[in-house]
């Protein structure tokens, strides 16, 4: 059959009527990706929100208006003035992570997501900061991150936007308040230094107080042994006279008399021995009453 006689008459309308059925059924069938979402409209009305994967419309009536990526974005980091409740002038640098999760949402409620977050997080980081004081800022900048992601994702709950994370990347000053910084942590690192160097006196003054308590203490328990011993002593000679009369006595005096002259002649460079006038007789004393008792 000759190919032009094919293509003539009822057959080129039985070729256009499948090829308008084969266009119907590809217009009906979408494949949507993984990481995005299709807003479907009919007649310019929202008509439903394509997921990932294979889905079925109605060709013709229903089109797909809007391809919404899903990924997580990340907002250019913002750099924004804010005055802190002790009236420090500081800029603050921000960055804002978010993805989108209710596209139907984005698309009819916000014409710029990313200017509208933007100017958002620009206002609630100055609100925050505004409660709180220089130091406060700079110590408790977690604290600080928490309250921001809070207030931002409650403003853009109504917009279908999940802020995933929020951070303040830095915290600058002017030149003339960093000076005034500077000046006063020099000031406090020499109170600082001060203040243990007069603990460090104290400390030695009380070290030095209680080695002194202690050289008495040790001194007193000294003298009370010497006092028991000489006590021991006294009690045991008047036990002995008691015991052998005067004579006992005697020969203990003459005794301590002996042993002084003793002492007083063993001193180191001692040529010249000085003799009492009544050394003698204590010596004649002390061998008489030793005899006796022999």
């Amino acid at each position: 059959m000759d190919p032009f006689q094919f293509l003539t008459g009822g057959n080129i309308v039985t070729l256009a009527l499948a090829a308008f059925v084969i266009l119907l059924v590809l217009k009906g069938v979408r494949i949507v990706p993984q990481s995005e979402k299709y807003v479907v409209e009919r007649f310019g009305r929202l008509r439903t929100v394509l997921g990932p994967g294979i889905n079925f419309i109605v060709p013709l009536i229903d089109i797909v208006a809007h391809k919404i990526s899903i990924l997580e974005r990340q907002l250019p980091n913002a750099m924004q003035d804010a005055i802190t409740s002790d009236n420090v002038l500081v800029k603050v640098e921000t960055s804002v992570f978010y993805r989108i999760i209710e596209p139907e949402k984005t698309v009819y409620r916000i014409r710029d997501v990313d200017a509208a977050i933007a100017t958002t997080v620009a206002g609630i980081v100055r609100a925050e900061i505004g409660k709180m004081e220089l130091d406060e800022v700079q110590s408790n900048r977690d604290q600080l991150i928490s309250t921001i992601k809070l207030a931002v994702e409650d403003a853009v709950d109504n917009w279908g936007i999940e802020v995933t994370r929020a951070e303040v990347l830095d915290v600058n000053l002017d030149e003339a308040t960093r000076a005034a910084m500077l000046q006063q942590l020099n000031a406090e690192r020499a109170r600082r230094a001060a203040v243990t160097e007069a603990e460090g006196e104290k400390r030695s003054v009380e070290l030095n107080a209680d080695a002194q308590l202690y050289a008495a203490e040790q001194s007193a328990k000294a003298r009370r042994v010497l006092a028991e011993a000489e006590a021991y002593a006294t009690a045991v000679v008047a036990e002995a006279i008691t015991e052998h009369g005067i004579e006992s006595a005697q020969y203990q005096v003459a005794l301590k008399q002996v042993e002084a002259l003793t002492a007083l002649g063993a001193g180191e460079g001692k040529q010249t021995v000085v003799v009492p006038a009544a050394a003698l007789e204590a010596f004649g004393n002390a061998f008489k009453l030793f005899g006796g008792k022999s």
